[in-house]
């Protein structure tokens, strides 16, 4: 089958899952430099795409979660008709995700089979999830044509950052760049309380960095100020500390986190926007798995106690005592922190 000149990609609804569909995006872009992309995604997902240099156009898709909405996907396939795409790339895994392309009559829908999408799927890929172990692997093959071996190739994710723009960044939050090495830190994790380290581990941590010579700031959204807060209440007021958090929309937290000469996160979307930055980090796992979502970067630090519990990929603790963060001691992450990224 000829390549496509003109690919619409189905994205997905989750930062990180986001951040690794640019792997995707660099793989048909490698293949065919000419090679036009468009992208339909939730609206909010648009600083991520803006930040990518492979993606020609970005189509908010902002249906209300749970419902069908038959007569918002109709209208949305007749805008997509005007683009002319040969073909549609389709990442979630859902019915309703492989209709807007259906419907717009794209002639090559490619994409897993999911739930039982025959017939709107007509370009189905077999999946050998021990061939391809990383979602990031598995985005990436779907740009292959049908009947590649899966090798499990893939480029990192890349951001290109505008200086004017994040210029504009600081100004709109009110900040200045630090004049020490800027730490970012990231308590939050929007998928549960069992993928977040305990908020006085991370004060102490800040505590450790601001005395070692970092500036620290907080990144987080508005949902994040809880926690950022309980970490700001155990840490001595200064300059050098900055809470982000709920202050920045997510393309100025992208703009600002390109200041820093480290991260220290939970395995969070953020997680994968600093791996994209190519900023030094440090990820920390609790109940989930680096085998399946890693950082995407070789300046990432792993950081995981690998209990015989762990990782249940609960939201909460089942057990009720979160031992595998609990236990993660602010000193052996502040360590790792100093051998990928000392201060001075």
């Amino acid at each position: 089958m000829s390549a496509a000149a003109r690919v619409l990609v189905v994205g997905p609804s989750w930062v990180g899952d986001m951040v690794m569909a640019q792997s995707l995006f660099m793989a048909l872009k490698a293949a065919h430099p000419e090679r036009f992309i468009g992208v339909i995604a939730p609206a909010w997902t648009e600083p991520l795409l803006a930040r990518m240099p492979e993606v020609d156009l970005s189509l908010p898709a902002d249906f209300r979660h749970g419902r069908l909405g038959l007569g918002e996907r109709l209208a949305q396939a007749r805008a997509l008709r005007a683009h002319g795409f040969d073909q549609a790339i389709v990442l979630p895994r859902s019915i309703k995700s492989a209709l807007a392309p259906w419907l717009a009559r794209i002639p090559r829908r490619t994409g897993y089979l999911g739930e039982m999408r025959y017939g709107l799927i007509n370009d189905v890929r077999p999946l050998d999830k021990n061939a391809l172990p990383l979602t990031v692997q598995r985005f990436v093959h779907l740009a292959a044509e049908r009947g590649t071996p899966p090798d499990g190739a893939y480029t990192p994710p890349r951001f290109a950052i505008d200086h004017a723009r994040r210029e504009a960044s600081l100004a709109a939050v009110g900040v200045a760049a630090p004049g020490r090495p800027l730490l970012a830190l990231c308590p939050g994790a929007e998928f549960g309380p069992a993928k977040r380290w305990p908020a006085r581990h991370f004060a102490e941590l800040a505590r450790r960095a601001l005395d070692g010579g970092w500036a620290v700031w907080l990144f987080g959204s508005d949902k994040d100020r809880p926690i950022t807060t309980s970490i700001s209440g155990g840490v001595p007021a200064g300059s050098d500390f900055v809470d982000l958090a709920g202050r920045t929309r997510l393309g100025e937290a992208i703009d600002l986190m390109s200041l820093a000469a480290a991260c220290v996160t939970n395995d969070s979307g953020l997680m994968h926007v600093a791996a994209a930055l190519d900023v030094p980090l440090v990820a920390l796992y609790g109940s989930s798995s680096p085998k399946f979502t890693p950082p995407l970067s070789d300046r990432a630090k792993v950081l995981s106690l690998e209990l015989d519990c762990s990782p249940c990929f609960a939201r909460e603790c089942p057990l009720g005592h979160l031992r595998c963060l609990e236990d993660l001691a602010p000193e052996r992450v502040f360590a790792a922190l100093g051998e990928l990224a000392p201060a001075h």
